[in-house]
């Protein structure tokens, strides 16, 4: 009698993933630990909330990991729960230098969304309280700091460091929404975080925008033009009546009779 001597099907065989199912690697310290062979130290990454919403800051968090204390679970924040984002907040913030800075409405509205994103974020790795050797950022911008810094497009799915960054952002700034919720009631801040969602465009419409709006974003435009239309500027018409045309037309001093004229 001969017997299979193939490994099990069952118990050996490497699992695979569920058909249809996608299966979606988590950021990793390499980049960092590369740099650390280099001499390189310390290293942070960073990253932003709330370029997207029509309401509230901008918030940007810069981090740098303990190579011997890093906390099992990090991930791109959009890819955790808000239970697990706040769970990991805490235990980045004990074992990590983190720092955390503000972009306001007033200052989106003055510089763009994009030009206050990169404010914050140099602030924040500027408030670190160690200065770093060299900085990831999520993103295609790379920051203009006094060390070496590298853009990484999806970064928050790609370095760890990042990745710690976008849930300290993340976390920082729906706590910063749901204060805003108390102050201005009605707008349901605490539930979309500013974000355009139906419920929200609806309290725009009926209620107009508050001191914590974007000014210039459209949704926002079309609030005030609807609840307060002296303060959206517009420009001139220069065919209404208001708009005095002053025209020039020579005539010649002489005309000749021949013309008929």
């Amino acid at each position: 009698m001969i017997r299979d001597k193939s490994p099990s099907k069952t118990k050996d065989a490497p699992k695979k993933a569920a058909k249809g199912v996608t299966t979606v690697a988590r950021p990793s310290f390499r980049r960092e630990r590369a740099l650390i062979k280099r001499g390189v130290w310390p290293v942070a990454g960073c990253d932003e909330a709330g370029r997207g919403p029509l309401a509230g800051p901008v918030v940007a968090a810069a981090v740098i990991l303990d190579p011997d204390r890093i906390p099992r679970g990090i991930d791109d924040s959009k890819r955790l729960t808000a239970e697990e984002r706040e769970k990991l907040f805490d235990k980045i913030c004990a074992t990590a230098q983190v720092s955390v800075a503000v972009a306001s409405p007033a200052r989106i509205d003055r510089d763009n969304i994009l030009r206050a994103s990169l404010w914050a974020l140099k602030r924040a790795v500027v408030a670190l309280p160690e200065a770093p050797r060299h900085v990831f950022v999520d993103g295609r911008d790379r920051l203009d700091t006094a060390c070496d810094c590298d853009a990484v497009i999806g970064g928050d799915g790609i370095v760890l460091s990042i990745a710690a960054a976008s849930i300290i952002a993340k976390v920082t700034r729906d706590r910063l929404m749901c204060a805003l919720a108390q102050d201005c009631p009605g707008y349901g801040f605490e539930q979309h975080k500013g974000y355009a969602v139906p419920e929200h465009l609806d309290a725009l419409d009926r209620l107009g925008p508050s001191v914590h709006h974007r000014s210039f974003f459209a949704p926002v435009v079309a609030a005030r033009e609807k609840h307060m239309p002296w303060t959206v500027e517009r420009e001139r018409d220069l065919f209404s009546a208001e708009v005095e045309v002053d025209v020039q037309v020579e005539v010649p001093a002489e005309i000749n009779a021949s013309t008929g004229l």
